[in-house]
C-alpha cells in the first residue's frame, strides 16, 4: 500500500512533545475540509474544486491541519467522524483521490495519522460515494459501505475494519447513490427495528433499494418503491 495522505502536519495547539508521545491523541470532536483547489478537475460534485487540506478538532481544544501533496485531493462532501476501530475513540473517514490512481477510502486517527485505507480504484477520475459506517451485521466489527464508481460500475461494496486493516466482505452490482453534478450523495444508512440497511437507488434510478449485510456475509436487497427525486431516498431513510 502506498504511504498515507499526510504530507505536512501542522499542530495548531498541542501539549508538549513528551506528553504527546506518551499518550494517545485527544479525542476527535469534529473535522472539516479546507483549502479548495482546482488541481484535480474531475467535477463530479458540481464544480472543478476539491479540497487540499483537512482540519481535525479535538476534545482538548487542539487541532491538527493536514495538507495533501499536489497529486492528491479530498474529493468528498464532508469528512465523517466515527469510531471505526471499536476502541471508543472516533476516527475520521475521508474520500481521497490521486491524480493517477483515482479515489480510495481512508481512515485517519486523532493525530492525523493513517489507520487503514482501501486500494485506489486504479484510474484517474474514478470516484466512490460513501453510504455509511456501522456494525452492519452485529458481529462486533464496524463496516463501511460505499458505491464504487456510482456513474459507471455502480457496485455497492462493504468493507470491514478488523486487525488494523480494511477487508472487503461483500459487494452487489446494480446500485448507485450519485449522479454527475450533484452536490450531495443520496440515501445513506438507516437502522429500523434493530436492522441496519443501506439506502440507494437502482442503477437506472427507477427504484429505491434497501440493502442489508446478513450475518452470513451476503448482501440482501429489497425494493422500497419508485424513485422520483431526492426526497424518495430521504423518505426511505425514515423508519
Amino acid at each position: 500500500m502506498r504511504p498515507g495522505p499526510v504530507l505536512l502536519r501542522a499542530l495548531l495547539a498541542v501539549a508538549s512533545a513528551g506528553v504527546a508521545a506518551a499518550q494517545p491523541a485527544p479525542a476527535i470532536v469534529a473535522a472539516e475540509y479546507l483549502e479548495p483547489t482546482g488541481r484535480y478537475p474531475h467535477g463530479v460534485l458540481g464544480d472543478d474544486l476539491e479540497w487540499g487540506a483537512l482540519r481535525i478538532t479535538r476534545a482538548d481544544g487542539t487541532a491538527v491541519l493536514l495538507r495533501l501533496p499536489e497529486a492528491r485531493v479530498f474529493e468528498d462532501i464532508a469528512p465523517r467522524v466515527a469510531d471505526v476501530t471499536g476502541d471508543g475513540r472516533a476516527e475520521v473517514v475521508v474520500v481521497e483521490s490521486d491524480a493517477a490512481l483515482g479515489a480510495r477510502l481512508s481512515i485517519l486517527d486523532g493525530a492525523g495519522e493513517p489507520v487503514a485505507a482501501t486500494p485506489h480504484i486504479g484510474t484517474r477520475f474514478r470516484w466512490l460515494a460513501p453510504v455509511g459506517i456501522a456494525d452492519m451485521d452485529g458481529d462486533g466489527h464496524v463496516e463501511i459501505g460505499y458505491v464504487d464508481r456510482p456513474h459507471l460500475a455502480k457496485v455497492l461494496r462493504v468493507w470491514r475494519y478488523r486487525d488494523g486493516a480494511l477487508e472487503e466482505v461483500a459487494s452487489a452490482g446494480g446500485l448507485t447513490n450519485h449522479r454527475i453534478g450533484e452536490a450531495d450523495i443520496g440515501g445513506g444508512l438507516r437502522t429500523c427495528g434493530g436492522t441496519v440497511e443501506m439506502i440507494t437507488a437502482s442503477a437506472d434510478w427507477s427504484r429505491v433499494i434497501a440493502t442489508r449485510l446478513t450475518d452470513g456475509g451476503r448482501l440482501e436487497s429489497r425494493d422500497m418503491g419508485a424513485h422520483r427525486d431526492r426526497e424518495s431516498l430521504s423518505a426511505a431513510m425514515r423508519c
